[in-house]
């Protein structure tokens, strides 16, 4: 049986708020880091992104080498892995300690052989190495503060330079690497140094709002653009390919082009206004695409030769995605852990239209729930106890707010909404709750199929209702399950019923009688996340999909019982949520599915998978 993935939609770059965030760039490829996995992210096609998960720790920092072969990454333990980004098995070339605490910033030399390494540490700030040994190239010294940014001219006689919170850029001669001078222009913190890839200058931003540039060879300050300044922290520089200018990037939610042989700016643009639109990092990408980093985590393009806003924003989760839905063959919704919930569409080719945000009042904090009814709305419940609705690509003015923090939610054949909470039940239709159900034990999962809704608790059983389209009443409770149950689906006609538990066990049973199915589908090492039946939207159902947070996902038929297909390592950190897409289709003569898988590091991926038949 085979499954390969045929889309990654991958997550936005974490950000933090007054400090600047680093991203690479290689030709239309852009790298950066959020939480324990590295993104390179296609600027052209989203779905061509790739995914390294190799940190055990939340990674801080990405470079590509020059050559564009390997990449290098950084955690917050001091860490750096230089790793291939050509073949698919990402394989490590080297692991190397370099610091004692976080990692700041990385640069190569020219030659793609050295690196920098700049942060926090307890003995030094910096350290020179060798990407195929990890033996030291020289001293990075001068600093008595943590050191923000580094970069390395390109061309020899190489020189390094560092900015940090001491208000202070270190020159180094090189190689190896050994202290010259201290540069002492910016009276605040300089956040971002970088060199021109011809090697002639280099400049630096910092929180004085003032930019500088320095003669690339000798250090010495060659000039203070003064021009239409930023009027507020600046975050970071990136140069363009024939050094002629370079672009920067500022809390006070703009972006300028400047000249270097006229010290003026040449273009500004104005990105929005407020926290979420301050820009925290910067990267020339390409000829001339501008790639800026809102705090938000929107990735804003913009092109030199057109008007005062970006060309395109691309957008994506920044925190775990915690719920998702689909509402055709080729897109669905996913909403994540901060409230954000963003559309999909998977035979879009256009980055900035194959994820979208979803308009309208988000919810607060977690999005906790997400079902389509048959009509094409999706309802979604959040951590800020309400229920939203979605139509088209917009939330609805239309909420309510639930009886307790919902934390599941299905929607049954006549688009009756179940909301199951922390200590009820409820039944919502047309905005208004009809039913509501106080049971005995708490709730913590709800599924609908039919007139079947079945409540999970944490009682370590389910429960069986049915819905007459004003009341629930209970009809059975299945045996005692090894663990809270923490999953469930429910078949489209209601005659199945597969639950999924704490203990990663899944056992499925006939709704109307409670008799249980023998399966033996106990392969997963940790707690079921998700479960779906397929085809999602007609009967009899022939496969189940289950997401754990062992990271695996497992495809099991219905038809014959000892079949199953294995996706390892799935969901790097853990599945929150699968689901079909579609119904079977025929591929190179087997019958396939679509299943989408996403989770804890933000990211959405599409599995085309040969389903196990008898």
């Amino acid at each position: 049986m085979t499954s390969k993935r045929i889309a990654l939609y991958p997550c936005s770059p974490n950000t933090v708020r007054g400090t600047s965030t680093k991203i690479s760039a290689s030709k239309d490829k852009v790298v950066y880091a959020n939480g324990k996995t590295v993104i390179i992210r296609d600027l052209k096609n989203a779905a061509l992104s790739t995914a390294f998960s190799g940190h055990a720790y939340n990674a801080t920092v990405a470079r590509f080498s020059p050559s564009g072969f390997y990449c290098a990454s950084a955690d917050i333990t001091g860490t750096v892995k230089i790793w291939d980004t050509i073949g698919e098995d990402q394989s490590v070339k080297g692991e190397y300690k370099v610091l004692s605490g976080k990692v700041n910033d990385l640069a190569w030399d020219g030659e793609s052989k050295r690196i920098v390494a700049v942060g926090d540490g307890r003995e030094k700030f910096g350290h020179a190495f060798l990407a195929d040994s990890g033996s030291s190239t020289g001293q990075i010294s001068g600093h008595s503060k943590v050191i923000n940014a580094v970069s390395i001219r390109y061309q020899r006689p190489f020189r390094a330079a560092t900015a940090s919170d001491d208000n202070s850029i270190v020159f180094h001669q090189g190689v190896p690497f050994k202290y010259d001078k201290t540069i002492r222009t910016h009276t605040k913190f300089v956040q971002d140094v970088q060199f021109g890839p011809s090697g002639d200058h280099f400049a630096s931003v910092g929180s004085d709002s003032k930019i500088f540039l320095y003669d690339g060879k000798t250090g010495e300050t060659v000039a203070e653009l003064t021009d239409n300044p930023h009027k507020g922290t600046i975050m970071s520089c990136s140069w363009s390919p024939d050094s002629k200018s370079f672009f920067t990037t500022s809390l006070d939610c703009t972006v300028r082009l400047w000249d270097i042989e006229a010290r003026k700016s040449l273009q500004a643009w104005t990105v929005g206004s407020g926290v979420p639109n301050q820009q925290v990092g910067g990267v020339w990408s390409g000829i001339s695409d501008l790639v800026s980093l809102s705090m938000s985590g929107d990735l804003n393009i913009f092109d030199t030769r057109t008007g005062d806003k970006p060309t395109r924003i691309l957008q994506a989760p920044q925190k775990a995605i915690t719920a998702a839905s689909s509402t055709s063959s080729s897109t669905f919704f996913a909403g994540s852990a901060d409230g954000r919930v963003l559309s999909y569409d998977v035979n879009s080719t256009s980055p900035s239209d194959a994820v979208q945000l979803v308009g309208g009042t988000l919810h607060t904090s977690l999005v906790s729930g997400m079902a389509t009814a048959s009509s094409g709305k999706v309802f979604t419940t959040g951590y800020d106890d309400h229920v939203r609705e979605i139509e088209g690509y917009a939330y609805t003015p239309a909420s309510i707010p639930s009886l307790s923090q919902p934390k599941s939610v299905a929607v049954a054949s006549d688009e009756t909404v179940f909301v199951a909470g922390i200590t009820s039940v409820e039944a919502i239709r047309n905005n208004q709750r009809v039913f509501e159900l106080k049971p005995s034990y708490a709730p913590s999962v709800v599924g609908a199929g039919g007139i079947v809704v079945a409540v999970g608790g944490e009682d370590k059983r389910v429960h069986v209702h049915t819905w007459n389209g004003n009341t629930l009443t209970e009809k059975l409770v299945l045996p005692e399950s090894e663990g809270t149950i923490t999953a469930l689906a429910v078949s489209s006609d209601g005659a199945l019923i597969v639950q999924g538990n704490s203990a990663g066990k899944i056992a499925l049973y006939h709704s109307q009688s409670g008799e249980a199915i023998p399966t033996r589908w106990d392969w997963h090492a940790a707690r079921i996340s998700s479960l779906a039946f397929f085809p999602a939207t007609s009967s009899p159902p022939t496969h189940v999909v289950s997401g754990s947070l062992d990271t695996n996902l497992y495809v099991w038929s219905l038809e014959n019982i000892s079949k199953r297909v294995l996706i390892k390592g799935a969901g790097p950190g853990g599945i929150n949520c699968v689901i079909w897409l579609g119904d079977a289709r025929v591929t190179d003569g087997k019958k396939t599915g679509r299943i989408l898988s996403a989770g804890a590091d933000g990211c959405a991926r599409v599995w085309e998978v040969e389903l196990p038949g008898k």
